[in-house]
């Protein structure tokens, strides 16, 4: 078994809705990274996580949306957007608080779970985790 088939096992994947992300991401020039849980994972053992964390960057989140609105229920709330899909288990959220845009800019790209993803750097990753400790 694929670190990816254990993921979408985990997830109760029906489809790989990790990696179409991945992909119309690429796919559309969208600038990204990933923070919260799975980029932890780029820097310590792996620990599983259902949560995708994101920043996309802010110019293109709408164009963003709109390919997804076939495939994803999405729920607008005030410093994120969550996506769900009847296809997984896997837990999609936008974050759309202009403090991690600058994320984007230091992002490596990683290994994380058998996938290839910008993720946000470890002093990034932290940030975000002490920022939303701090928040109400």
């Amino acid at each position: 078994m694929t670190k990816k088939d254990f993921f979408n096992t985990v997830s109760h994947g029906k489809e790989d809705i990790l990696q179409e992300l991945l992909h119309l991401l690429s796919e559309m020039r969208i600038d990204h990274c990933v923070i919260g849980g799975l980029a932890v994972n780029a820097y310590v053992e792996p620990v599983v996580s259902l949560d995708l964390d994101l920043v996309i960057v802010a110019e293109s989140i709408e164009s963003f949306l709109k390919s997804l609105t076939k495939s994803f229920r999405i729920q607008r709330l005030p410093h994120g957007i969550n996506l769900e899909s009847s296809k997984s288990d896997l837990r999609i959220q936008i974050q759309t608080d202009p403090r991690y845009q600058e994320f984007i800019s230091r992002a490596l790209r990683k290994q994380v779970l058998g996938y290839k993803m910008k993720v946000a750097s470890l002093m990034d990753v932290l940030q975000g985790k002490l920022w939303a400790y701090a928040d109400e």
